[in-house]
This record gives structure tokens, C-alpha cells and sequence, in this order.
């Protein structure tokens, strides 16, 4: 058993920590027995609030160097470092950390891709040839008359690019509005090659090199458009072609979806192919049998976090829940087993996971956690690591010591738009494209499109922010585009179906009753950003919105966002021109010229601009009234007021 937070520290009733019924009842349970989850340790960990407003610089070891953030001019480093130095500094290498996350990821699925072509892999195939020939199109290679192995191989080498490349432009920047482009080219921001950028940014943020934000945050968003419109681009387009391009497809979501009769198997994660291979195992028919044997009624694998939205909107899979519940599924005695591969997962998992008995797997070289049953996947032989899982988690269930309480909440939402069924959706088969979207946009009737996207935060109640927000966007006639743990806390709280639409206001809620969709859409995991960035840039091809990503009446938000990777995702979206507003806390000290910089001064420069705020109405009416100014710079606003969520839309809600 974990200890208990210390004497003194009030605490917080589970519904004060989460919106999700599920996830309350099981820290109800986890306190009962005796178990610290995430929140509790939150409660407990107070914030170092020099840190959190980025005014300790620990670069070297003459430090590390506190600045008073009240009074940001007053004192400098050891070295001679402003607080505008600092706080640059600090900015860079988050960006560099989470480029690096993504970058790292996108190149092990190329890696996976090239064995492939080259027949030195069996278990995993081409699934959309298709998507393979458009990818190669979008970027300048002949497909025409040509084998798809041939097309695949120069699409690897070309692809190859974008990590190892030192001068030139990275493959993707083909994809960018030439507006866009120019205004990239003009500040020597357009990325060369993700290996050079992320090194050259943390050689820029360390002692005695770069000493001027300005120059390092030109670096920043250099380095963070090599993750958005590279390594993240890459990962999402190969994972497609590989695994299968999404559509709409109905899921199930939330702790109800484990089956006590039944061997639950629980994916966390990112990287696909590992769930892909589970699918596998799981329907062998041997290891059925075994399940039966063992007095299971089968084998119910569900996922969670990112790797679980790549197969849910591929394959229907059901999802358990996001980031902040994974620890808290385990407290339900249901889950025999649960494995995972890299990014956002907790260390914390495996005291939770020792206490209820469930095996916890780690899978993959980059990722091992101390006292986790550590059994690497190969990807040449993927099924040996798998069915050893399936194998473990059958042993467990049959020798199940706690007891089991499921909560009974099951959600249900349609995911899966990608941006190619965005434009089938829109179009057809005959006139696909976004010319539906656009011209709804310039009539009136939707507002704009927000991306809402990102993680949950212990720091703030569990899938609040995120939901509220979102209420209030689409209420405004603001289509909403979703990734990552963000659309997790909307399929729970029913805002991922078409039947949603009666929550949107009158001209979004006829589009979306005239097209079938949900007035939210999911798109996929956190890494798949990029479909927003895709389908932004066809608005623009699109024509009637502007000539350049900028000009587009759009904006993006991370409500209740938590790691590195989520700073390089804004800083992508914000240097490809959209006004990116996030949640919770921002690493920066109001009234400095770094903090003018990043809120106001980029956009000056053609780009986007930041902002903040942690409460999610004023979230939504930054957002708003963003868009509401680009629809005037188009010349096609038309005078309407914000409308605020009442009373009865939150009953309608929760009928």
C-alpha cells in the first residue's frame, strides 16, 4: 500500500478532482484501501512557483539562479542572465523535449515502415495503398504507372529527410500555404532537419551561447515546426498507410467498459503497433481457449491514453479513459493486465498496480519502470511479446485475490474524421473537398473551427475545462476538431455523438444535422495534431478564407495540458499562424518582453500568438473574439453576440 498524504494537507472530496463518475468512485475505493493515486500526490506536491513561472534557470552549476518574478528586472543570473534570457531558455529546450518526444516516435514508425518495404517484417503490412500514393503525391513523387513497394521506397527515402537532413527544407513544408511559407522563409524559421534542430536548440539554451530571446525563440519555433509539420506529420501519414486510415466509427469509452467475467487486458501509450499486435494475440483462438479454461468468458482488451485512441478510431476498440484515470482503473481488481509502451506514463502506476495484484508490462527500450516485468517487443516478432501478455494476464484472472468493482459507466461517441473522410464527408466521392466547409464559414452559419486538444492535469478538476469549454464554443456556431486525452473527456461527457448537435447553436447545429456529424471531432491521438494542421491548410487551398494559415478564423487550446510535448505543440501551431491558448498554468512572467513577445509580438511578425487563461469561459471568449477578428480582416463578419451555456443546455446535457 502507497503512504498517505501528510497531516495538515486538506483533502479534496473525489468529485472536487474529477468530473468522471467513474474515476471518483475509484478514488473513493483507492482511499478506502489504502492506496495513493495521482490526485492525492497532487494535492500533497505544491508547485515551486519560481519554477512554475520559468524564473529558475539551472543550466549550469554556478546556480541555479532564482529571479523575483514580482519584480522581473531587479536581479540577474550568476552569468548575467535576464529574466527574458531565462525564461527563452526555459522555452527552448521544453519545445526541444517535446519535439524530441514526437520526433523520436515518428522516426520509429518510419523505421517499422522501411522493414516492411523491404519484406524484413511480416507481422504488420501495407493496409492503405491509397493514402501511401497521396502521401507520395503531396510531396512530389510519381506514383503514376508505378508498383507500390517502388512508390513506398522513395516515399522512405524522402521521408528520411526530415530527421537527418542538415541544410534544405524538410519534405512536408510541400503542404504549407505558400503564404505561410514565405513568411517562414523571410525569418529563417523553416526547419531543415529534425536532429539538427532539436541539437542546435539545446546548444543554443545552454551556458554562455545564445543570450537573446528574440534569436532563441526564432529557434523555438523552428525546432517545434520540425516536430508539427515533420516528426509528428510523418508518425500520423505512416501509422495511416500501415495501419489503416480512420472514418467514423461508434466507441464505447470509460471504466464500465471492463468485463468481470473476462480477462481485461489494458493498452496504454503510443505507439501502435504494439496494440496492433495485442489485437491479434487476443483472438487467438489457443489463447481463447486457454481464457476459458481458466473460467474467464473471454478476453476484453480496451485501451487507454493515446495508443487507445489510435485503435479506437481505427478499429472501434473500447477506451477506458485518459491520462489522469490510469492509475485509478487498476483500483478496480478488474484489470489483469496492463502494458505500455513510451510517453505519458506515470511511475506511479506500478505501486498502484503492485497493490491490486495486476502484472504491469513495459514493452519498449526507451521506457522501463523499476519493478515492472520489463518484455521488450520485437517488432520481427511481435506475437512472442504479446501472447506472453495475454498468457500473464490469464494466469491472473485465474488466481484474482481482490476484489472486483467496476463502475458501470459506459459513454458512447463517433470518432475517426480524418482529414481524408472530413473532405469525403463534406464532398462525396465525386466532389470531395472543403469548399462546404468554407462556404459555411463565409455564410455564417459556423463561426470558425477551434482544435481543442491535449492531456489532464491533476492540477485542475479532471475533464472540467476541457468540457466546459468546448460547450461554449460550439454553442457560439465553433466547429470543434479534438485529439489526444481531450476527446476522451468529451466522448464521457456525450459531446462526440451527432445527437450533440442540439448543444451547438442554430447555423453549426444545421451543418451538422445536414452532414450526420457530431458538432465535435475526433481525430486520433495527441500525435495526430497534424491532421489539424492538414485540414487548416486545405481550408486555405480551399480559397475565400485568405491566402495564408494566419489569416484563417481559427484558434487552438490545450485546456488542461501537463508535459513538454504540449509546448511544442502550441509553439507549432502558433508559429504556423494560429492563436493557441492554453489552461492550467503557462511557464512565463507577466510584464517582461519575452512574455510580449510570445502574446503579442509573433503575431506581429505574421505568425500566431499565444494565449492563457485556467478558466474555460474566459478560455472561449479569447478564442471567439480571435476569430470574430480574422472573419472582419476576411470582410465577412456579421454583428453577433457570445452566447453563454445556461441552465438548460446543462440539463440537456446530462438527460
Amino acid at each position: 500500500m502507497t503512504e498517505k498524504p501528510d497531516k495538515g494537507i486538506k483533502i479534496l472530496s473525489a468529485k472536487e478532482l474529477t468530473t468522471c463518475d467513474a474515476t471518483a468512485q475509484m478514488i473513493e475505493k483507492a482511499r478506502r484501501d489504502g492506496v495513493e493515486l495521482v490526485f492525492d500526490r497532487a494535492t500533497s506536491m505544491k508547485p515551486c512557483p519560481i519554477g512554475a513561472d520559468s524564473a529558475c534557470c539551472k543550466h549550469c552549476y554556478m546556480g541555479p539562479c532564482r529571479l523575483n518574478s514580482k519584480d522581473p528586472y531587479g536581479k540577474v543570473g550568476v552569468c548575467g542572465a535576464t529574466i527574458d534570457t531565462i525564461m527563452a531558455r526555459n522555452f527552448g529546450r521544453a519545445v526541444a523535449a517535446g519535439s524530441a518526444a514526437h520526433t523520436d516516435h515518428g522516426m520509429g514508425m518510419l523505421n517499422l515502415f522501411r522493414e516492411v518495404v523491404e519484406g524484413k517484417i511480416s507481422d504488420y503490412k501495407i493496409k492503405d495503398p491509397i493514402k501511401l500514393k497521396s502521401v507520395a503525391e503531396s510531396i512530389g513523387i510519381e506514383t503514376e504507372g508505378r508498383e507500390i513497394l517502388d512508390i513506398a521506397r522513395d516515399l522512405y527515402k524522402e521521408l528520411e529527410r526530415t530527421y537527418v537532413q542538415v541544410e534544405g527544407e524538410i519534405p512536408f513544408v510541400k503542404r504549407v500555404p505558400e503564404k505561410t511559407l514565405e513568411v517562414w522563409r523571410k525569418l529563417g524559421i523553416v526547419p531543415r532537419g529534425a536532429m539538427r534542430e532539436v541539437m542546435e536548440m539545446m546548444h543554443r539554451s545552454a551556458i554562455g551561447v545564445d543570450q537573446d530571446y528574440e534569436n532563441l525563440t526564432k529557434q523555438a519555433s523552428r525546432t517545434a515546426l520540425s516536430d508539427g509539420w515533420g516528426g509528428s506529420m510523418v508518425s500520423t501519414e505512416i501509422s495511416d498507410i500501415l495501419f489503416g486510415t480512420p472514418s467514423p466509427v461508434a466507441i464505447e469509452v470509460n471504466m464500465g467498459v471492463l468485463k468481470e467475467d473476462k480477462v481485461n487486458i489494458i493498452v496504454h501509450g503510443h505507439e501502435p503497433n504494439l496494440f496492433e499486435s495485442m489485437i491479434v494475440s487476443v483472438n487467438s483462438p489457443v489463447l481463447n481457449e486457454a481464457a476459458k479454461k481458466a473460467g474467464a468468458q473471454g478476453i476484453n482488451l480496451v485501451g487507454m491514453c493515446c495508443s487507445g485512441a489510435e485503435v479506437m478510431v481505427r478499429h472501434g476498440i473500447p477506451h477506458a479513459g485518459n491520462f489522469s484515470s490510469t492509475e485509478a482503473i487498476m483500483v478496480t481488481g478488474a484489470v489483469d493486465a496492463m502494458t505500455v509502451d513510451i510517453q505519458c506514463i506515470k511511475q506511479g502506476l506500478q505501486k498502484v498496480a503492485e497493490c491490486y495484484g495486476t502484472p504491469l508490462f513495459t514493452t519498449n527500450t526507451r521506457c522501463k519502470i523499476e519493478g515492472a516485468i520489463h518484455l521488450e517487443l520485437n517488432e520481427h516478432d511481435p506475437l512472442s511479446c504479446t501472447d506472453e501478455i495475454v498468457i500473464k494476464a490469464i494466469s491472473r484472472f485465474k488466481n484474482r485475490k481482490h476484489p472486483v468493482e467496476i463502475p458501470r459507466q459506459i459513454n458512447h461517441g463517433v470518432h475517426g474524421f480524418s482529414h481524408e473522410y472530413i473532405s469525403y464527408m463534406l464532398g462525396g466521392s465525386f466532389r470531395g473537398g472543403y469548399s462546404p466547409l468554407n462556404d459555411n464559414i463565409i455564410n455564417g452559419r459556423i463561426r470558425g473551427v477551434a482544435g481543442v486538444v491535449g492531456c489532464t492535469n491533476p492540477r485542475v478538476k479532471q475533464d472540467y475545462v476541457h468540457v466546459e469549454l468546448v460547450k461554449q464554443l460550439i454553442k457560439n456556431d465553433v466547429l470543434v476538431l479534438q485529439t489526444g486525452c481531450s476527446q476522451i473527456a468529451l466522448a464521457k461527457a456525450g459531446l462526440t455523438t451527432p445527437e450533440a448537435a442540439v448543444l451547438a447553436g442554430p447555423g453549426l447545429s444545421e451543418v451538422c444535422e445536414a452532414v450526420g456529424m457530431p458538432p465535435v471531432l475526433g481525430m486520433g491521438s495527441c500525435v495526430d495534431n497534424s491532421r489539424i494542421l492538414i485540414a487548416a491548410s486545405a481550408m486555405v487551398r480551399e480559397g475565400g478564407l485568405g491566402d495564408s494559415l494566419a489569416d484563417l478564423p481559427v484558434a487552438g487550446a490545450a485546456p488542461e495540458w501537463m508535459s513538454e510535448k504540449a509546448i511544442a505543440i502550441g509553439q507549432y501551431f502558433v508559429a504556423s499562424g494560429v492563436f493557441t491558448v492554453f489552461g492550467v498554468t503557462f511557464p512565463i512572467v507577466e510584464n517582461t518582453r519575452f512574455h510580449d513577445l510570445l502574446f503579442d509580438g509573433l503575431e506581429k511578425q505574421g505568425l500566431g500568438k499565444w494565449g492563457f487563461s485556467p478558466d474555460p469561459h474566459e478560455m472561449a471568449r479569447l478564442m471567439i473574439e480571435h476569430i470574430d477578428k480574422k472573419r472582419k480582416a476576411l470582410g465577412i463578419d456579421k454583428a453577433r453576440d457570445r452566447i453563454l451555456v445556461d441552465m438548460a443546455d446543462r440539463r440537456q446535457l446530462s438527460a
